[in-house]
């Protein structure tokens, strides 16, 4: 019979290609004859009926946006076999045989649900934070990475004008990868990360004074949101090395911005793959990039893939930064 009805969600925090993704799900389905729907404001909209058609027109222009034109919301009611269920009469009421779910984690967990209750499902990896297991890139870590790297630049003038310390603050509640990139690309004398424990006179104190045995003045430690407290941190340091030390959080400005081409162009072909997926008649599918090839997992092998943190791309950062 075929997939004649596909609708396109964004689930979880919003991340830079989510769009991208969205028009690529779209204009590759319109272009082999099948209508599409948006929902708006992810899971929720399939509770509430929240959804509209779109069509070639829908999705210009997007492509460069960043945020998402479906919005995102939590949906408490959906976390339930109830609130599954009844997403999945929506879907059936609206002729929706197939939904493209574009999220982390717990989107895949939607999107599981949603399909064992007949409704096809095909999920993409969008996080800035790329702490997905299944995937080697999430949609939205590049943006954010060079968001990040940008404002610390900047900082960087401030410090080295001052002969400062300045410890900084990046997204990453449970994983330390925007961090530790960030770190590299800016420099920084010490990466503060979850999946390694801390160790602060030995990681930043001792580190900073053998630094400044060799001339340098001015410092950057990147700290993972998840571990906190970076005010505190920056006192600490000003106390035991007698450097002038600032905070700063960088917060939600690293969500937005204009996608960078790495984001747009892996959404775009992680969207195009999603649609072929569903043109196959297969379905609990979460759209992958291994190695440069865009692949596609069952969607509960993918929950259970672990991805491990990149010590050896830390021990790089410690010695290239001394």
């Amino acid at each position: 019979m075929g997939v004649k009805t596909i609708a396109v969600l964004t689930s979880g925090g919003d991340a830079p290609g989510m769009n991208a993704a969205v028009r690529a799900v779209a204009r590759t389905a319109i272009y082999n004859g099948m209508k599409v729907l948006g929902v708006r404001r992810g899971f929720n909209g399939l509770l509430t009926g929240d959804l509209f058609e779109m069509n070639l027109r829908s999705v210009s222009d997007i492509i460069h946006r960043g945020g998402t034109i479906l919005y995102t919301a939590r949906c408490p009611e959906y976390n339930s076999p109830e609130g599954v269920k009844k997403a999945a009469e929506v879907c059936r009421e609206m002729g929706i045989d197939s939904v493209v779910v574009i999220g982390g984690d717990g989107s895949f967990r939607g999107a599981r649900d949603l399909s064992g209750e007949g409704i096809s499902c095909v999920a993409l990896p969008a996080t800035i934070d790329n702490d997905i297991g299944c995937t080697d890139y999430a949609i939205g870590f590049d943006t954010a990475m060079n968001t990040a790297m940008a404002m610390v630049d900047r900082l960087r003038d401030t410090a080295q004008s001052h002969d400062r310390c300045s410890v900084v603050e990046v997204m990453g509640r449970h994983a330390g990868y925007l961090a530790l990139y960030t770190g590299i690309a800016v420099g920084a004398t010490s990466i503060i990360v979850p999946e390694r424990a801390i160790d602060i006179e030995q990681d930043i104190i001792q580190r900073m004074k053998k630094t400044q045995g060799t001339g340098k003045k001015h410092f950057i430690v990147i700290v993972a949101e998840g571990i906190g407290k970076v005010y505190e941190l920056a006192k600490e340091i000003e106390q035991k090395t007698g450097i002038e030390s600032r905070a700063t959080v960088l917060g939600h400005v690293q969500r937005g911005g204009n996608p960078s081409v790495q984001d747009r162009v892996v959404a775009s072909r992680m969207g195009y793959h999603a649609v072929q997926v569903l043109m196959e008649g297969r379905s609990e599918r979460v759209v992958v990039i291994r190695a440069g090839q865009i692949i596609d997992y069952d969607i509960t092998e993918a929950l259970q893939m672990q991805k491990p943190y990149e010590n050896e791309l830390h021990k790089l950062a410690n010695e290239i930064s001394i």
